[in-house]
């Protein structure tokens, strides 16, 4: 039975074939997110926080790392640091913050997970309000603290999502910032939606600021190419930022979600230099002209055409946009023919993700929702500040079903949620989900694939091309169908999934062909590959099976 056979054997059934469960207290995540909020309605007490999937212990099992803010100046209530949690490699985590050296304070928000300087084990940039920080992995179960000697101090901003890639293709991975306004609680503008209570600005009320881009050098040092590069804009407002190869040149682009102002597509132009293209190329503006609220943002092959198209989350009201390749070089939003559209008019997106939540090999697409105000109903009776999430089940033709209701009802609940990460945590061969919430705790969901359908997974590895094979594509064909991944730090939501590939499969049990390009612009074929298994694919080596599920 093919694939598409499968796709639409499923489609004709009600139930989703897998379900989420809760196991948060079980696997001992005992965290609750502090956006320091004391009543005067800042900015920053709305955006955060994020969340990823890290083996920081290079064991080969993801590791948890939580995001936090901080209390304000002059109102000191508690002490808030980051927290992350080793994988027990049985279900439970235990709390190694401290020993890792990551008990510090600072208005965190954003993560972006990669190994900058090819050691094998990953480093973390962490991004928030104030200065970044850059950690580096020292091998030995904890971080140090790099970011003035790596030349990347010194720079004060109010940053927000963030990916390494090796923009230049030198097999060193550089780093891409997202910046969103100016803001200072020294500049907090006053707003209110009744003319006398104090509320939370929209982004309107303050001025852009330039996203970075950071060149590696190669000698733990980075250079400031912002302006250089054509990156340099004070009129973006970004939140979000993914990887891309839009004109499928072995090059990888960005796209970028912004806040108010057009979304911007970044064309490597391979000679150091960007172009902007996101008028042009239909992503800028909705279909109505208008530069809406984008948050989160995530790039998939979702329409069975093995060409990638694109996610962005949006304010309440303005529907999540979910662009596809059309003829030529343009996207055209497809979400409300998709069935996209409609059921997300009400809510307010923020971390979003592709994957193959049931393993039939077509991408699904995850979206977090919440609002920025508690009293938004006092507003609009139709919105709320706890929202559940969506989950779009993708019927391999191109269309979604919301089945979020369908998946347990903890997964269901309403909540205040800001990031989202996908990994395989317990490795079993499908994909977990870590949520975080405003002002609460975060939630570990544990997939339980029930109908039978088998994955297969893919852990590459760089030896001309950096390490971590960030921006390589693994392609799996069989007879007219193909499948798409590509490795990538960032995209989602201030958030970083695992760097490993899960392809749903169905029933299959082995793979025609799976074709792996490289970053260094090598290319290998690997034929009959079985399913069930996760491999580690070093660059011109044969992969190696490591264990099944």
């Amino acid at each position: 039975m093919t694939r598409r056979s499968l796709l639409l054997a499923a489609a004709q059934t009600n139930s989703p074939g897998f379900s989420f469960t809760d196991v948060t207290a079980s696997a001992g995540l005992n965290f609750r997110h502090h956006s320091g909020a004391f009543g005067s309605k800042y900015l920053p007490e709305t955006m955060g926080p994020g969340c990823a999937f890290v083996d920081y212990d290079a064991d080969g099992w993801p590791d948890i790392l939580l995001l936090n803010g901080s209390d304000w100046p002059g109102h000191k209530k508690q002490r808030s640091t980051l927290a992350l949690y080793r994988n027990n490699r049985n279900g439970t985590f235990t709390d190694v913050t401290r020993a890792a050296g990551l008990d510090f304070e600072m208005y965190a928000l954003g993560v972006a997970v990669a190994d900058y300087d090819n050691d094998g084990y990953p480093d973390l940039y962490i991004t928030g309000l104030g200065q970044n920080r850059l950690l580096r992995n020292n091998r030995r179960g904890g971080f140090v603290d790099v970011t003035a000697k790596s030349g990347l101090g010194g720079r004060q901003a109010f940053s927000t999502s963030a990916l390494w890639f090796d923009y230049n293709r030198d097999g060193l991975l550089d780093l891409f910032v997202c910046n969103y306004v100016r803001w200072t609680p020294a500049t907090d503008v006053h707003c209110s939606l009744d003319g006398k209570s104090k509320s939370y600005c929209t982004p309107e009320a303050y001025r852009g600021s330039t996203c970075w881009l950071f060149r590696n050098k190669g000698d733990g040092t980075f250079e400031d190419v912002t302006a250089s590069s054509g990156i340099f804009d004070s009129t973006s407002k970004s939140l979000g930022v993914a990887m891309l190869d839009y004109d499928e040149d072995g090059w990888p682009d960005l796209v970028v979600a912004n806040d108010t102002s057009p979304n911007r597509l970044y064309r490597n132009q391979r000679n150091g230099k960007f172009e902007e293209i996101g008028l042009r190329a239909g992503i800028a503006f909705s279909e109505d002209g208008k530069a809406r609220a984008g948050m989160g943002i995530d790039v998939g092959a979702f329409d069975g055409t093995g060409r990638p198209g694109i996610a962005i989350t949006n304010f309440d009201n303005e529907m999540t946009a979910l662009y596809r390749r059309a003829t030529g070089a343009r996207y055209e939003d497809s979400a409300a023919a998709a069935g996209v559209a409609a059921v997300t008019r009400n809510t307010l997106g923020f971390g979003c993700k592709f994957l193959d939540a049931n393993l039939d090999g077509a991408l699904d697409l995850l979206v977090v929702n919440g609002h920025i105000d508690d009293t938004v109903r006092n507003i609009r009776r139709e919105a709320s500040y706890a929202q559940p999430p969506h989950l779009f089940l993708n019927d391999g033709r191109g269309k979604f079903r919301d089945v979020a209701g369908q998946l347990g009802r903890s997964f269901a609940a309403p909540r205040v949620g800001r990031g989202l990460a996908i990994g395989d945590f317990d490795r079993d061969g499908d994909l977990d989900v870590l949520i975080t919430t405003n002002s609460g705790a975060p939630v570990l969901f544990r997939n339980e694939v029930r109908n039978g359908n088998r994955s297969i997974r893919f852990r590459l590895q760089g030896k001309k091309s950096n390490r971590d094979a960030i921006g390589a594509v693994v392609k799996l064909i069989d007879g007219n169908e193909t499948q798409w991944r590509m490795v990538h730090s960032g995209s989602s939501y201030l958030s970083q999934s695992e760097l490993a590939l899960t392809f749903g499969v169905g029933k299959r049990d082995r793979i025609a062909r799976t074709v792996i390009q490289w970053p260094s612009g090598h290319v290998e074929e690997h034929r009959n590959l079985l399913t069930g298994r996760l491999y580690e694919c070093p660059e011109e080596s044969p992969p190696k099976a490591l264990d099944g599920f």
